[in-house]
């Protein structure tokens, strides 16, 4: 395990080629670090004043099990990268100001039983896989105003769908009136009784068969 004072401000000086040298408790011993090796297995720079990104490289930490950079002033995305882990059991990213959308490779993390992603600025829906990512309760995301999605309580709004064909004419049956259509039936019928009676009485007058049938 190791355990950060309070000398760095950058999270990358962490996970590549270091500039100044730091001071860690390796059981019981302090020693120099010059680099993260991959082979730490728990990482606690919790509490500390880093600010910026987290750097993409910490993805190779294959060893990794247990990882805590909360209370700190980290920004910018959750690195992708984070889903190659593949041994992390507990990650604890909380108190920060991260923003983006959270990878949906965390989804990946089939070992993870730990989870704390409150308290920062990230946004959009959570990523469900139907795996272990899908059993960290509401606390694990609380305090992110961006964020939605199963187990929050916030809903996200879903993008309305254009209607299907089948449903544009089923509107149009459902909006038809057919009783313009009797109606006009109806009288038609009506005129057309009449006239026959008329015609039943009268006679064919020449007059009125002449301009329909073409009598001479």
């Amino acid at each position: 395990m190791i355990n950060a004072k309070e000398n760095a401000s950058e999270m990358s000086n962490w996970f590549s080629k270091y500039e100044e040298s730091m001071e860690f408790v390796l059981k019981g011993t302090n020693q120099p670090l010059v680099r993260i090796l991959k082979t730490f297995t728990t990482i606690d720079l919790s509490e500390n004043k880093f600010s910026r990104k987290i750097p993409d490289s910490i993805g190779n930490l294959n060893s990794l099990k247990y990882l805590n950079l909360s209370y700190n002033s980290l920004t910018g995305h959750i690195p992708s990268s984070l889903g190659s882990v593949k041994a992390l059991e507990s990650l604890d990213l909380s108190s920060n100001r991260l923003n983006g959308e959270i990878p949906r490779k965390l989804t990946m993390l089939n070992f993870l039983s730990a989870l704390n992603l409150s308290v920062n600025d990230l946004v959009g829906e959570i990523p469900q896989s139907g795996g272990q990512f899908s059993t960290f309760d509401n606390s694990s995301f609380i305090r992110n105003s961006g964020l939605c999605g199963f187990p929050l309580t916030k809903k996200c709004k879903q993008d309305p769908t254009p209607p299907s064909q089948e449903s544009e004419d089923s509107n149009f049956v459902d909006g038809f009136s057919w009783r313009p259509v009797v109606l006009g039936y109806g009288c038609g019928f009506v005129i057309g009784v009449l006239i026959g009676c008329f015609l039943m009485e009268c006679g064919s007058p020449k007059w009125l068969l002449q301009p329909i049938f073409g009598i001479q």
